[in-house]
């Protein structure tokens, strides 16, 4: 049976979409496929690790029938990305999936479709918000960084999102550094107009790191009590939220600065850089002095 007649170039770009949250190691083999849904010339490719959901849907299919299987999602990215540029076409066959370009050909094991977990929406207390994508990334570029990894607070290992009149407020710490951001936007929230505070886990903001565009286009955030979902093109990523509560930031956050310090973005960030090459891999760290209008950063490597 046809499933989708295309180019390689053209194929690969939303299996490279979907298949950045299939993880290596796995409990459920299933988890390694991706679910391929064809309805007449619209196929949607879909990828989850039960925690998220990524799919995108494009036009290339190829026959009348509707058809739903799953196939190994490493596996035909690496054969495609081998393949030389040119037509593609996928076929379905006695449980297989057969990839045919020019001269190659494979075959590869599928799984039943009704297998696949699908996560669903939970479509309660809805809150809605657009922007465009630049600003979204650029908010989460500004605090990811102290995000912490597979820390034992597991509510650290992600972002808190506040939701407070027309702001949206960006936090992450580790525990020994906070990083705070926000936006205010320029479409009203549509839903409750109280407060709200999620926590978005890490995984989640990283993929939205790595596929959202520096650009005008729309996206549009739905956030529930327990998911969000973010719809931006032909790509919908779908997000279980962490529970649990975030430290109070702005408890943490210092009032009433003693020194404050104006210096230039490009020559400071310079300055680290340079200093950062001599510290130690037990402490990384450097030493800031002030003097009237100057600013020494020093470091030192006591083995070197």
């Amino acid at each position: 049976m046809q499933l989708v007649s295309t180019t390689r170039d053209v194929l690969l770009k939303p299996l490279q979409v979907v298949s950045g949250i299939v993880e290596r190691r796995h409990t459920l083999p299933i988890l390694a496929n991706l679910l391929l849904k064809k309805n007449k010339e619209k196929i949607s490719f879909i990828s989850t690790d039960i925690d998220i959901q990524i799919t995108t849907t494009t036009d290339f299919g190829i026959g009348e029938e509707d058809l739903s299987t799953t196939v190994g999602a490493r596996k035909l990215l690496d054969i495609l990305r081998a393949m030389p540029e040119g037509p593609v076409n996928l076929n379905v066959k006695d449980n297989r999936m057969v990839v045919q370009s020019g001269k190659s050909r494979f075959s590869l094991q599928t799984l039943a479709a009704n297998e696949f977990p699908i996560m669903q929406e939970n479509l309660q207390d809805v809150r809605s918000l657009s922007m465009t994508q630049k600003e979204f990334k650029q908010l989460i570029s500004q605090v990811y960084f102290a995000m912490a990894q597979q820390d034992i607070r597991y509510y650290l290992n992600g972002m808190l999102f506040v939701l407070e009149g027309s702001k949206l407020i960006a936090v992450a710490t580790d525990g020994h550094r906070l990083a705070y951001g926000q936006i205010i936007l320029q479409q009203a929230i549509t839903g409750d107009s109280g407060k709200l505070e999620v926590i978005v886990p890490r995984k989640t903001i990283l993929e939205c790191q790595h596929l959202l565009d520096d650009s005008d286009e729309v996206l549009d955030i739905q956030i529930s009590p327990s998911q969000i979902k973010f719809n931006f093109g032909s790509i919908e990523l779908l997000s279980k939220l962490v529970e649990g509560k975030f430290p109070d930031y702005q408890r943490v956050i210092p009032k009433g600065h003693k020194n404050m310090v104006i210096v230039k973005r490009e020559g400071f960030q310079a300055a680290l850089q340079r200093a950062a090459i001599l510290t130690t891999d037990k402490f990384k760290g450097i030493r800031c002095s002030l003097k009237t209008n100057l600013l020494n950063v020093q470091s030192t490597n006591a083995e070197q």
